[in-house]
């Protein structure tokens, strides 16, 4: 059962997804000794990124002992401000001490594999089976927080509505083609790979995701809806502000003051 909580201002749910963030990651590694992290890229996910950075609380994870991976990407030069390692890189990466053998990013379109974005999508699903261990049972990590936004068609990573990414059940990565939105070509996450997640959180903000998050969340099919395929093994967090979840009813909503 998905949980959903939402608050006043886009701000706010950026400013508590972080701070939400920190808690989980120090439990993990207190555990544990070491987490792993799924990043998105859109002005949310980014946001929260921003707000982590900004937050005294950051210090308190040890960002030597987390693996960081994206659910897509953009496949675009390394150096392009649409690319989501740079933006995350910029917004917090850069600015804490992270083991840079444990930020696996995918390859953009200037790298190893020039523009061939099925070696890129191949390649990524071999760093994803490298990092996977005997109890995860696959070729896929079992990820302990996978953050995700939506786009107001329901798209979530780089799968789209009915696209032959949200068919995909074998493979953990897909090159995408032909996006709705652009840049038109990318490297995702599939659904499957997603579900290996331990928690899954779903955020997002505006007017324009409402209907999107109601289907999502009144049981939509995942091929016409793909962020309704989008499910932690333990958790799946919904975190909104009051526009993109004006289209429900009965949620929790924290207090603003």
């Amino acid at each position: 059962m998905a949980e959903v909580v939402v608050y006043a201002s886009g701000e706010l749910l950026a400013a508590a997804a972080a701070a939400r963030l920190v808690t989980r990651l120090v439990d993990l590694q207190s555990a544990k000794g070491s987490a792993s992290l799924v990043l998105t890229g859109g002005g949310t996910g980014i946001a929260v990124l921003e707000q982590l950075r900004r937050s005294p609380a950051r210090d308190a994870v040890d960002w030597s002992r987390l693996d960081i991976y994206w659910g897509d990407e953009r496949f675009v030069p390394a150096d392009d401000d649409e690319r989501n390692e740079k933006q995350a890189r910029a917004a917090l990466l850069d600015h804490v001490p992270v083991d840079p053998e444990r930020v696996h990013a995918m390859a953009p379109s200037d790298g190893e594999f020039g523009d061939d974005v099925d070696a890129a999508a191949a390649a990524y699903a071999r760093v994803l089976a490298d990092n996977a261990q005997p109890e995860d049972h696959g070729d896929v990590p079992s990820f302990d927080i996978c953050l995700l936004g939506l786009g107001g068609e329901g798209h979530t990573a780089s799968v789209f509505p009915e696209s032959p990414a949200v068919y995909e059940t074998e493979r953990s990565v897909v090159a995408v083609r032909n996006c709705p939105k652009p840049p038109p070509t990318r490297v995702s996450l599939t659904l499957p790979a997603i579900r290996r997640a331990h928690d899954v959180w779903l955020m997002t903000t505006g007017e324009a995701k409402a209907d999107a998050v109601a289907l999502a969340l009144s049981g939509a099919g995942e091929v016409q809806l793909p962020v309704a395929g989008a499910q932690g093994r333990r958790r799946t967090l919904w975190l909104l502000d009051r526009t993109a979840a004006s289209k429900l009813s009965h949620v929790y909503q924290p207090p603003t003051a």
